[in-house]
């Protein structure tokens, strides 16, 4: 892994763009200085770098302040006409309801708001959110494959056998997909870059004839 990370302008692809640690508020400035919606979370923003980088561009929302929005909720409130987030106001709510305290949003709750949002959903109510709480809604799940592969490639860099090749996410990417395809668990391991050691010498005798014929 390259040691001084890159201004973002520089960078060119959300691989290279996950070799590097990046805090919330450097990720909101980004989207914010790329005209992106820069409100959100910091598994949010980073998504909606991801799609920057396929060539979506999820635009700023306009906050509608004026937007009418109900008093009293209910389990049949819509997510939308409530003004829900996940603050403290709705974690109290969702423990009375459930009666867990304390009560913690999960990820599929998150990719679910997401959604929502993304939809413009207004069938979508407090109920359902909570069916997802509970596994008892296919609505959206979280996609932890991103993150499995960020870890993947985080642990290849840092093992020192890595240093053995100049383009650290090309090799990681072919070791990832073997283990993407198997029933192995989805982790880096050196038995894993053992295993692989005939398919990553031909690319390093590859990568060393095509380097040779460009000089």
């Amino acid at each position: 892994m390259k040691e001084e990370r890159p201004d973002f302008k520089d960078i060119h692809s959300f691989e290279e763009f996950n070799l590097y640690y990046w805090y919330r508020e450097e990720l909101s400035q980004i989207c914010k200085s790329l005209g992106l919606e820069y409100r959100g979370t910091k598994q949010e923003l980073n998504d909606i770098i991801h799609q920057y980088f396929l060539g979506n561009k999820i635009e700023k929302s306009v906050n509608k302040r004026n937007q009418k929005q109900v008093e009293v909720i209910t389990l049949n409130t819509p997510l939308l006409h409530c003004g829900f987030s996940f603050n403290q106001k709705f974690r109290d709510y969702f423990s009375a309801v459930t009666g867990i305290s304390p009560f913690k949003f999960n990820a599929d709750m998150a990719t679910a708001w997401r959604k929502v949002k993304k939809d413009k959903d207004i069938t979508f109510t407090i109920q359902d959110m909570i069916k997802i709480y509970y596994g008892e809604s296919n609505y959206a799940k979280y996609d932890s494959s991103a993150c499995q592969w960020n870890q993947f490639l985080k642990d290849f860099c840092s093992d020192e056998c890595s240093n053995v090749y100049s383009n650290k996410l090309k090799v990681a990417s072919i070791l990832w997909k073997e283990v993407r395809n198997s029933t192995n668990e989805k982790i880096y391991s050196r038995e894993l870059l053992k295993e692989n050691e005939n398919k990553l010498m031909e690319y390093r005798k590859n990568t060393d004839s095509n380097l040779s014929s460009s000089i």
